[in-house]
């Protein structure tokens, strides 16, 4: 599948999106921008002055000049260094990187998909960061996270857009339920609850269907990082014999038998979350917060709320929560190497970090980054606490051939919910297909 509807947050348009992929590993770090850029011994103008090329989709997803405006602050405090934008939708920066990669002409600083990490890396075209960070002495303890392989850091998570529970308020209401669930068991029965109202109303929707495979890390795999879980072990896959993947699955079984779901799991796409629970056929569904404003601009009626998807029966740890991100990266062919790590440094700076959040509508990849919430919706205060408590988590990031994993996962477990096999022979036969890929 294209990874682009996971990666666009439309703002102030009644538009689908969301963005895609989050760091796998949850780190520390981030100092305040130290240092003066000048030319270096990478190169640069007779005069001294160098110029990066900064290849990204976020300007055309941004208030117009407002990514500008924070390249302008840059260039005002590293004179010596001229950052020019290449704008364009994601799609045409994910074709252009792909290019860009293989003939070695990619741009000096790259946004990033942590989906594209995996097959940049192999083919060298990514600088690593970690280098980068010790060559600098930068202290990256405030990073919410980074995306590694190897070890070595090759994106860092920009901004992020964070997966809560969103619960219909006068669904739940007419339900019986007071409050939105804390645990599965609690999810499970406030779903049938729902669905028990009439026939045109159901507890949750969940999208199986594998033409955009996502659903398995938004809405069946979410379920296992929210409960401390993982879906891999020393980066191999881990499906089989693992309580908390299985207990996942099991939950979204139960609940399509007991036909406390939207019917037509099995072709359903993400998009169908949001026209659904705008148009009040669910009580729940697992999604973006980049999706707010269609959600208001589709019912401005709708009153809602969100909190942090439930957990695992029993499990006391601290929360994960699904993020997707816009990341960011260094060429590995780029001729200024320092200047560039400057760039991306100034753009994690605490003020700045918390500027960019603010006018992309998300959430800052510095821990100590506040956005300002005065002129958003204020649904995006609510989900900020839950993000603070919790730890970023995206498994699928940085894994070879991630699409093809999760149809291969999407194509199994509908026949085991067609019957045909047991959650413990369908994740058998998925981690056998899995390990194939890696």
């Amino acid at each position: 599948m294209s990874r682009n509807h996971m990666a666009r947050p439309w703002r102030r348009v009644a538009k689908f999106a969301a963005t895609a992929a989050v760091a796998a590993t949850a780190v520390v770090g981030v100092a305040a921008c130290g240092g003066s850029s000048s030319s270096s011994s990478s190169g640069g103008s007779s005069s001294g002055k160098v110029t990066l090329k900064f290849s990204q989709w976020w300007a055309p997803e941004m208030p117009k000049g407002d990514l500008q405006a924070i390249v302008n602050g840059f260039e005002k405090k590293y004179p010596n260094v001229q950052i020019k934008l290449i704008s364009a939708p994601f799609a045409t920066v994910q074709q252009q990187t792909v290019s860009d990669a293989a003939t070695g002409t990619m741009a000096d600083v790259v946004g990033l998909d942590g989906a594209w990490v995996n097959p940049l890396v192999k083919q060298g075209a990514l600088l690593s960061l970690t280098q980068a960070m010790k060559e600098a002495g930068y202290n990256d303890s405030d990073l919410a996270s980074q995306v590694k392989l190897n070890g070595q850091t090759y994106m860092i998570p920009v901004v992020n857009f964070v997966y809560p529970l969103f619960t219909n308020t006068a669904i739940l209401k007419e339900a019986g339920i007071a409050s939105p669930p804390t645990t599965w068991s609690q999810f499970a029965a406030d779903a049938i609850k729902i669905s028990k109202l009439s026939s045109t109303v159901k507890g949750w929707v969940v999208p199986l269907g594998t033409e955009n495979p996502n659903g398995v890390e938004n809405d069946i795999m979410s379920w296992v990082w929210a409960s401390g879980g993982s879906m891999l072990k020393n980066g191999e896959p881990n499906l089989t014999n693992n309580p908390t993947v299985t207990g996942a699955v099991n939950m979204v079984k139960q609940l399509i038998a007991d036909n406390a779901v939207l019917p037509g799991a099995d072709s359903l796409q993400e998009i169908d979350k949001e026209e659904n629970f705008v148009n009040g056929r669910v009580g729940m569904m697992i999604d973006s917060m980049a999706h707010i404003t269609t959600i208001a601009q589709g019912n401005p009626k709708l009153k809602f709320k969100v909190s942090a998807e439930p957990v695992q029966d029993g499990y006391t740890g601290k929360h994960g929560i699904l993020t997707a991100s816009w990341g960011i990266g260094v060429s590995a062919k780029t001729k200024y190497p320092k200047q560039a790590w400057e760039f991306v440094q100034y753009l994690m700076s605490k003020s700045v970090n918390a500027q960019l959040a603010t006018e992309a509508d998300s959430f800052p990849g510095n821990k100590t980054s506040v956005p300002d919430f005065s002129k958003s919706d204020p649904h995006f205060e609510d989900a900020f606490k839950i993000y603070q408590q919790s730890t970023p988590m995206e498994e699928f990031t940085g894994l070879p051939n991630a699409d093809q994993l999760m149809t291969e996962f999407l194509n199994q477990l509908q026949e085991s919910v067609k019957g045909s096999e047991s959650t413990a022979q369908m994740l058998a036969n998925v981690q056998s297909s899995w390990k194939q890929q890696f």
